[in-house]
């Protein structure tokens, strides 16, 4: 997952030195996007800031008024644009709501620090009240999809379907039901990286980085480098937990589609086989040469089995 500490520091270490070095830091271009992230250009007209239990988020919501809920979770360091591609085929016909995570994106840090996932959990919960949603279908990727499953596993009332890409619940990289302390090097790129170096990292998302459009990783750095978003991640990282997932998983009722990119190299695809096994009623779906952010990298050949899922809802 984008959030795992040892991957993200051979990122910095490896790709996104070498990119500095070459490219050097584009902390110009950087900076005036940072500038203007509170422009009309990172603000929708969907958009709106919803006071969740202290935090003021910022939720987009598209598509018929009346029609069936997809609700899309982000991954770590990324934010609700990350789903545009899903979100402009979905809301012809679905109601799609998409959120910033407390300490991402335009919501930013929580006063609070609460960024366990038990309590980014609750967060989503939330939300699904403050809007009055009583059932919905749910995606996320990667911590979004940790955030989503969990949430089916203790809300199954609420939850139509699950779809998960690349989603987070088996230890990797030292993490477990303990955190692991966070890398100097991957606090010092939370808080300080420039712009090569997040679109090094952001690449090594991709299974093949060319499909990378430049847009995203210039996003991902200018709101990273909002004030207080960047610290709000490393603190995320610090209560960061991955306890054994199996009874958890077993407790989720809604029917699944798991995807996940075989070129993963954050979550080892060797996961997604454990997901299905542990899970009631799950569907498993790869792609050979995808990686980590598989509805980002190609939306259309993923919209068309969540597509096809959703179908038999």
């Amino acid at each position: 997952m984008k959030f795992f500490a040892g991957l993200l520091a051979l990122v910095l270490l490896v790709a996104g030195v070498v990119a500095w070095l070459v490219f050097g830091s584009g902390d110009d271009a950087g900076q005036e996007a940072v500038d203007a992230v509170d422009s009309p250009y990172w603000n929708s007209e969907t958009d709106q800031r919803i006071d969740i239990d202290g935090v003021l988020a910022r939720v987009r919501v598209e598509g018929p008024q009346d029609a069936p809920v997809v609700v899309l979770v982000h991954g770590f360091s990324h934010s609700l644009e990350s789903w545009d591609g899903w979100a402009a085929d979905l809301s012809s016909d679905y109601r799609v709501i998409r959120i910033d995570l407390p300490g991402h994106g335009l919501t930013g840090p929580d006063p609070q620090q609460r960024y366990s996932v038990p309590q980014t959990v609750e967060f989503l919960a939330g939300l699904m009240d403050a809007l009055d949603i009583e059932q919905a279908h749910l995606a996320g990727n990667s911590l979004g999809g940790l955030v989503a499953w969990r949430y089916a596993a203790d809300h199954g009332d609420r939850v139509d379907s699950l779809v998960l890409v690349s989603p987070g619940g088996y230890s990797i990289n030292g993490v477990t039901e303990d955190p692991v302390p966070v890398p100097v090097g991957v606090s010092f790129y939370l808080t300080q990286a420039p712009q090569a170096m997040v679109a090094a990292a952001t690449g090594a998302l991709y299974g093949d980085a060319s499909r990378l459009d430049p847009a995203v990783p210039e996003r991902v750095h200018a709101l990273m480098r909002r004030e207080g978003v960047g610290q709000a991640m490393v603190e995320r990282l610090e209560v960061f937990t991955l306890p054994d997932p199996d009874a958890d998983l077993a407790r989720v009722e809604a029917p699944v589609l798991i995807l996940w990119g075989e070129a993963d190299s954050m979550v080892p695809v060797e996961h997604a086989a454990r997901f299905e096994t542990a899970l009631r009623d799950a569907r498993l779906v790869t792609y050979p040469d995808l990686g980590h952010v598989a509805h980002e990298e190609d939306p259309a050949r993923t919209l068309e089995d969540v597509r096809a899922f959703l179908a038999e809802r």
